[in-house]
């Protein structure tokens, strides 16, 4: 199922050839720099396997970035509900990417996000998206500064998933939010 596409990308539900990818992406060191975890292949499989459930279900989550001219799957931008407990007020809509590092530096998360930016406010009327990473993940906020999203250091926060006896440096997020009037007025 097709959700969007772009010039160079489609985004789509996940396909079971993709499960090798979403293996890549969730081991890789690099990838995973600001993330407390990695995750085996088992696990990768079951976070797939849920995302797609979501996709099915309500139209949302994170949709598999497939490059239009080879058919690859490169990694993954959608927009899917907040998923951290006590954070955000109920409802609250992300924005979030994971890309191979092999597709690196070649605008495909801002081509990607650009679009399902105009797909949530212009299609779906959401009334804000946000989109938060680790304080010093300055590749991320510079995705989130591209496509448009201003910092609210009102609601950063310290996420309550990251352990703070093996990885306190990687608690700290800021937030970057962007709503329809402001996407109305751009």
């Amino acid at each position: 199922m097709i959700i969007h596409g772009t010039p160079r990308l489609i985004l789509r539900d996940w396909k079971d050839s993709d499960r090798a990818l979403f293996r890549e992406i969730n081991a890789d060191p690099e990838v995973m720099e600001f993330f407390a975890v990695r995750r085996s292949d088992e696990e990768s499989d079951a976070m797939m396997d849920r995302i797609n459930a979501m996709i099915h279900a309500t139209g949302f989550g994170f949709y598999a970035m497939e490059n239009r001219e080879t058919g690859e799957p490169m990694g993954f931008c959608g927009v899917a509900p907040v998923t951290v407990d006590d954070i955000f007020v109920p409802g609250t809509m992300e924005i979030g990417w994971r890309l191979a590092t092999r597709y690196w530096g070649k605008g495909y998360v801002t081509e990607a996000a650009k679009a399902l930016l105009a797909m949530a406010f212009d299609d779906k009327r959401l009334a804000e998206i946000v989109s938060f990473a680790v304080h010093n993940n300055h590749r991320s906020t510079a995705v989130m500064k591209r496509i448009g999203l201003k910092r609210d250091p009102s609601r950063d926060f310290d996420h309550p998933r990251v352990p703070e006896d093996t990885h306190p440096h990687l608690r700290p997020h800021v937030t970057y939010a962007l709503t329809l009037e402001e996407w109305r007025a751009r």
